[in-house]
């Protein structure tokens, strides 16, 4: 006699694959553009320095990314039942699609070459740069907040986010982002120039400038202390999660 147990998925479970899903199109999606984008600019295959590029394309580039991140938080936010649990869905989301675009890009075009290969991150204010394995621990983070998060509440944990955890993940993420932008910064502050990419856009100074620059040194101590910021204020989260009355 055979007996099947049944199965029970919680909601919380079907979410979560059902993100999952919506971040890994992303990536997939986010991967397409960049083969693209790469195809104009870069048929010889991508390595900095960047390539000039229009104000206008500049613009639209800068609007999708945005547009990219105000498609996760409203995908969060429609689905997560309070605003903590909102957040991590934001977050666990970020980092599927930023990992699975590396992984899209790896099969597309056979790059990185390795994880130590320098990537532009973003745009916004100004090109963020930095080894891709940089990003990709702040999404395996991400992930790890997001799915522990999640997975306490389901089971009748009171998730709460106080004021000295939100003081260390935006202290955590500032000293990343300083990481990401440092050298991009320092070299424009060291030619004068302004820090915000449509205006460098039309500077021809800057033109011939930038067909130069590529980045020497990434400071991973810098980084690592964002993200030592980070954890902890993760480990204070989880520590002080209080059963349900």
């Amino acid at each position: 006699m055979v007996i099947f147990m049944k199965t029970t998925i919680t909601k919380e479970s079907k979410t979560l694959i059902a993100l999952a899903i919506f971040g890994i199109a992303m990536g997939l999606l986010e991967a397409a553009v960049v083969v693209y984008l790469r195809q104009l600019y870069y048929p010889e295959g991508f390595t900095l320095p960047l390539k000039p590029a229009s104000s206008t394309i500049l613009l639209i580039e800068s609007s999708r990314e945005l547009a990219t991140l105000v498609m996760l938080v409203t995908a969060a936010i429609a689905v997560g039942e309070n605003a903590v649990q909102s957040f991590a869905y934001f977050l666990y989301m970020f980092g599927l699609w930023d990992i699975f675009y590396y992984v899209f890009l790896k099969v597309f075009l056979d790059w990185p070459a390795s994880i130590l290969t320098w990537d532009v991150l973003f745009f916004v204010p100004v090109p963020w740069v930095s080894p891709v394995l940089a990003p990709v621990i702040c999404s395996l983070t991400m992930i790890v907040f997001g799915i522990t998060t999640v997975h306490l509440q389901q089971k009748g944990a009171y998730i709460r986010i106080r004021g000295v955890d939100w003081a260390l993940f935006i202290a955590g993420a500032a000293v990343i982002f300083y990481s990401f932008v440092k050298d991009y910064v320092t070299f424009l502050m060291s030619e004068g120039l302004p820090l915000n990419i449509w205006a460098l856009a039309n500077n021809p100074h800057f033109q011939q400038l930038a067909s130069q620059y590529v980045p020497g040194h990434y400071n991973w101590y810098v980084f690592f202390v964002g993200e030592i910021l980070i954890l902890i204020g993760m480990f204070h989260v989880f520590r002080y999660a209080q059963p349900k009355s």
